[in-house]
């Protein structure tokens, strides 16, 4: 039978939601196993819209959270409250500044950072249910925070960005510096991350590191 397995997105774009390449390149290789992808976003505003083009916010702009990831998902996207661990084998978090602003508010209060509410609720039932995660880029960050909630300190990566693995160290995981290409596993908590994005890097090589997190993720799964 096979493996359905959760893609927790947070919007379109990699400034103010998902990192479209991470996203999708998660969802090929879950494909190319046989897996089933079951998309999953919160529904919800955004905390803020950016334009892509000149990297600028605009202003006044609203967008929902689980409309704008249901792009990625050509339409087939599960609203986040709806979704128990019960109905999943394995869940993934693509990266994308989204992660770290709609799915917590990381990337404004960094170790201080809050989880949203379903967010924290998922991942905690599926760290209960002892059943595989996997984080893309920054979604480890998001990680940490909700695994802070549940007495879990996971060995995560977000490749070698001091700062930002200093603020995983202060939410209580341990960080372990890793190339594009490469990944980290905890085995002991059933959790692969990949910096993918983290590095200025082709999407080749970004390519390279999702393909082996989700093999890995599968592989526990």
């Amino acid at each position: 039978m096979s493996k359905k397995v959760g893609v927790l997105l947070s919007g379109c774009g990699f400034l103010d939601g998902s990192e479209i390449h991470e996203a999708v390149l998660t969802m090929l290789h879950l494909d190319r196993a046989g897996a089933q992808i079951v998309a999953i976003a919160p529904r919800g505003p955004q905390a803020g819209v950016m334009n892509h083009a000149t990297h600028e916010p605009v202003p006044g702009a609203k967008r929902d959270i689980l409309e704008e990831s249901a792009r990625i998902a050509r339409g087939k996207i599960r609203e986040l409250a709806e979704v128990r661990a019960r109905d999943l084998d394995a869940l993934i978090l693509p990266g994308g500044f989204g992660a770290a602003k709609n799915l917590s508010d990381f990337a404004t209060k960094g170790a201080a950072a809050k989880v949203h509410p379903e967010v924290a609720r998922l991942l905690g039932e599926v760290l209960d249910a002892r059943k595989p995660i996997g984080a893309v880029c920054i979604a480890p960050a998001t990680l940490a925070a909700a695994a802070k909630q549940k007495g879990v300190h996971p060995t995560l990566t977000i490749g070698d960005d001091k700062s930002t693995a200093a603020a995983l160290v202060q939410l209580g995981a341990k960080h372990e510096a890793c190339p594009v290409t490469g990944f980290v596993v905890d085995e002991a908590n059933k959790i692969v991350s990949t910096p993918a994005y983290m590095y200025d890097a082709r999407i080749s090589e970004v390519d390279q590191g999702v393909a082996k997190l989700v093999q890995a993720v599968l592989a526990m799964a």
